[in-house]
């Protein structure tokens, strides 16, 4: 609609031109040489005049094109002191730039909502040109599951985990699989699932890891409470009539022996042998009292404490068994205000736990010491660790110990550190273990 105008003064200055010609062009024919060179003569100013207009409107196209091409929407073509032949021109350019500005500004709102999004999600995000292995994105959350800053092409992940390289590289779009990963001692199981796009000629993978460690803490924590509900409960069903009765029997054979004269011992023997099984029976039922108190921890009753006031309860504790038995115990707290939301008496448990276990770890060594230390991540996560020096825990071990039933002592029940983890499951936090054979061991608590 805006070139209809200047459309038609071209038209008729094309028209015109052409017929000044042609009336040149008669005029000389017919001998009247004088008009004929006065009608070329407009006929040439004619021409001039329109040379100049397509001159300057392809410069103003120029100038349009130029815009464009370097993105620069925000200049504006003066209309109100153009010519008058170039100002429905300049208008449309100003509209066309208009409607391109709006066009860039939604998408570039459209480009900061999914970058926010990207950031703010607990995926992580790595996109890569699959034929260079250039880095195009690489999302918040990525770097703080790798501890990798920058990456500027997935090469240079091969010098810092050549498994992980290897495994990113070789996951072809549509498929997803669950790898290990090893972070900074940290063993954590990461959900891949690979997809590819093309665009401007190239082709992209684009991968999304998930840390499944808590969903499958979560589900072998669940299996793990359902076993131990059924077999306490199978156990002591079975176990309580049998010590029932062994005692009456015990009782009657007693009876039998004031009245019967045993000379050769037997109801003595069935006496003991029924005692024995009441013992047993009795240890029996103990055993699976005892585990069932897996089952036993209810939803955590959740206030705001100070971490230094529960370091010191621990020191005030554990003083006496570390003066007994000449352990040092050292307190680091860089952030004195750093507080916690978490049930204080079962987070109590926990490290009473934790430094028993220390204790015994380190019974049999030379200085021997225990470092409990809190701080703040940057995410503002809490973690409190409980370091020890002592000969460390062997690889083969490290995976089983937070099972139920599985300990490394003689006398171990198996049943601290899987209290401890599902303590800290009920905290949506977790436990993790960091051991360097003959250098030592710690624990962690993340909430």
């Amino acid at each position: 609609m805006i070139y209809k105008q200047p459309g038609s003064r071209l038209v008729i200055r094309i028209v015109l031109l052409a017929l000044e010609i042609f009336f040149t062009s008669y005029l000389f024919f017919d001998g009247q040489i004088l008009f004929g060179v006065l009608v070329l003569l407009i006929a040439i100013y004619q021409s001039y005049n329109l040379y100049e207009f397509l001159k300057k409107a392809q410069a103003e196209v120029a100038q349009f094109v130029e815009s464009i091409h370097y993105r620069d929407f925000s200049r504006y073509f003066d209309v109100k002191h153009a010519p008058a032949e170039l100002q429905t021109l300049r208008q449309g350019f100003n509209e066309i730039n208009t409607t391109f500005k709006v066009i860039s500004l939604e998408k570039e709102t459209q480009y900061q909502y999914l970058q926010k999004i990207l950031e703010l999600v607990d995926t992580g995000i790595l996109s890569y040109e699959i034929e260079t292995g250039t880095i195009v994105w690489m999302n918040e959350s990525l770097k703080r599951l790798l501890k990798i800053p920058f990456l500027k092409t997935i090469q240079s992940l091969d010098k810092r985990d050549p498994a992980l390289c290897e495994v990113i590289t070789n996951l072809r779009p549509g498929e997803s699989l669950v790898n290990d990963i090893h972070i900074e001692r940290n063993t954590l199981k990461i959900l891949m699932a690979a997809t590819a796009f093309q665009t401007e000629g190239k082709k992209f993978k684009l991968i999304a890891f998930q840390n499944v460690n808590e969903a499958l803490d979560e589900t072998e924590s669940k299996a793990w409470q359902k076993l131990l509900r059924v077999m306490t409960h199978e156990i002591m069903n079975s176990v309580a009539p049998i010590s029932s009765l062994a005692d009456t029997l015990k009782n009657r054979l007693q009876h039998s022996n004031e009245l019967v004269d045993d000379e050769s011992g037997t109801l003595e023997d069935l006496s003991l042998g029924m005692e024995t099984i009441k013992r047993r029976s009795e240890g029996l039922l103990k055993f699976a009292q005892t585990y069932r108190n897996l089952n036993m921890i209810t939803a955590p009753n959740l206030q705001k404490f100070y971490v230094k006031d529960l370091f010191k309860t621990q020191q005030r504790l554990m003083l006496p068994t570390l003066e007994q038995k000449n352990i040092d115990l050292e307190i680091i707290l860089k952030e004195p205000d750093l507080q916690i939301e978490a049930d204080i008496n079962l987070i109590e448990q926990v490290l009473i736990n934790l430094l028993l276990n220390a204790m015994e770890a380190i019974k049999e060594i030379e200085n021997p010491k225990i470092i409990l230390t809190a701080s703040q991540s940057k995410n503002n996560r809490a973690a409190i660790k409980v370091i020890d020096n002592g000969p460390g825990i062997d690889d083969e071990v490290l995976d089983k110990i937070f099972i139920p039933f599985f300990s490394t002592k003689k006398s171990g029940s198996g049943i601290g550190l899987s209290l401890c983890k599902q303590i800290l499951m009920l905290h949506k936090g977790n436990i993790q273990v960091q051991s360097i054979k003959n250098e030592g061991t710690a624990f962690i608590l993340q909430f």
